[in-house]
Parts: C-alpha cells; sequence; structure tokens
C-alpha cells in the first residue's frame, strides 16, 4: 500500500480510539486494521495501523483468532491445519485443539443435489461482530480522523454469495455523497490522488482485503474478506 500522511485533527489522537482511555493514562500500541492474521503472507507495506491502549489490543486476540481460524476453515472447506489457504488459519487451528474443536462443532452437511453435501457453517456471530465492529473503528478513524467511540446502530457479516444480483450491486456501489472529508484526512487525499482506490474501495490486499468507508446519514464501514465475507457497521 501507498504510504498517506494523516493530518487531520491532532485533538482526536490523544487517546484510544475503542476505549476512550486518555493515552497519557495508560501504555499504548499500534493495532493493525484489519486484522493482520486475515491477510497473505507476504503483507502489504505500509499496512493501516492505529494507536490504542494495550488493554484493548490485547484484549481482541481471541476473538480475533476465532474470525481467522472460522474464516479459513469455510474457505478450506475443513479445521484440517494443513489444509488450510490462510496461513494464520493453519498456525492456529494447528495448535489450538479446543478451538478446532469448537469449530468442527459449527459445521453441518445437508443435502445438496444428488449425492452431493452442502456444508453449512454456524459462526458465533457475537465474536464475529466484536472484530468487524473493531476493525471499521479504525477504519473510520485511520481514513476520516474520526473516533466511533459510540455503539454503531448496525453490524452485519454476511457471505457475499447469499446476496441477490441487487442487493450485491448496492453493497458494492460507494456513493461518498455531496460532502467531502476533512481536510487533511487521508479519505480526502486518496480522491483527490486515487491512492489505492478502486471504485470507492480502499485495497489493502487484492482479492483478499478491502473496505470502504464514506458517509450517508452518518459514517458507514464496509469491508470485504476474500471475496466471501461481506460486513458493513453503521454509525449514525
Amino acid at each position: 500500500m501507498d504510504y498517506i500522511e494523516d493530518c487531520s485533527d491532532e485533538r482526536h489522537k490523544s487517546f484510544c480510539i475503542y476505549c476512550g482511555c486518555a493515552e497519557s493514562s495508560a501504555p499504548v500500541s499500534r493495532d493493525h486494521v484489519p486484522t493482520k492474521g486475515i491477510l497473505l503472507e507476504p503483507y502489504p507495506r505500509n499496512l493501516p495501523t492505529v494507536t490504542v491502549c494495550r488493554a484493548c489490543n490485547g484484549g481482541f486476540s481471541l476473538d480475533e483468532e476465532y474470525l481467522i481460524a472460522f474464516l479459513g476453515a469455510v474457505l478450506a472447506g475443513t479445521t484440517d491445519p494443513a489444509a488450510q489457504k490462510l496461513p494464520a488459519a493453519s498456525r492456529i487451528l494447528g495448535r489450538n485443539e479446543s478451538l478446532k474443536s469448537l469449530i468442527d462443532r459449527a459445521r453441518q452437511e445437508c443435502p445438496s443435489f444428488g449425492d452431493e453435501k452442502q456444508l453449512i457453517w454456524m459462526p458465533d456471530l457475537e465474536r464475529v461482530r466484536r472484530v468487524i465492529v473493531k476493525n471499521s473503528r479504525g477504519h473510520a478513524f485511520y481514513e476520516f480522523g474520526e473516533p466511533m467511540l459510540t455503539e454503531p446502530a448496525s453490524a452485519s457479516a454476511v457471505p457475499l454469495q447469499v446476496l441477490s444480483d441487487g442487493q450485491r450491486t448496492a453493497f458494492e456501489h460507494v456513493d461518498a455523497g455531496p460532502g467531502w472529508p476533512e481536510v487533511g484526512s487521508r479519505m480526502m487525499t486518496r480522491l483527490m490522488s486515487g491512492h489505492n482506490l478502486k471504485d470507492g474501495w480502499v485495497v489493502v490486499q487484492e482479492g483478499v482485503y478491502r473496505y470502504a468507508v464514506f458517509q450517508d446519514d452518518g459514517i458507514v464501514v464496509r469491508t470485504i474478506l476474500h471475496e466471501y465475507l461481506a460486513t458493513e457497521v453503521l454509525w449514525e
């Protein structure tokens, strides 16, 4: 990814964007947004990061591992560590037998055409939600300089394949509306220069992760993971 300097409001950079605690009152660290394990190796350069308190950075680890492992199992069609397409999922499933068993129990086989079986995966949606909201907070702040400290009005995650053609088209369409982002924000720079921007989407890794942040009666953050999972988080 191209490096883009952030010149947004400095007053928004003195506290953790996840919990709101002052950076002067707690140890801080850098958090990758998106969660790095979702991506493929070698990782792109200049991955987006945000400064957060150390407690929050570590507080999402178990849910992030769950999402990575679950997504990896779905993409591979199995929890077998050796069959994973996602390196981080292979490592997690290889060392965490209890999580592997948990995900195995979420796998169901349903009759399909002929003798074929269709795999249905039933994730823990609350754990998935916590990760996508965390990443969406990071995307909103990284691109707009806007800390989203309140709970979102909505947060959803669905496989792209369950969307109708009309729903898919509407989801893919990113309309920035009449208003422009704050001068000095990364998204303002992207809109003027086109850096890593494709049809309104910021491409972190082609075919692996892209996100869109825009204003539509609030802040909307959409992501697509491995061209499989579509997420949307809205703050009003």
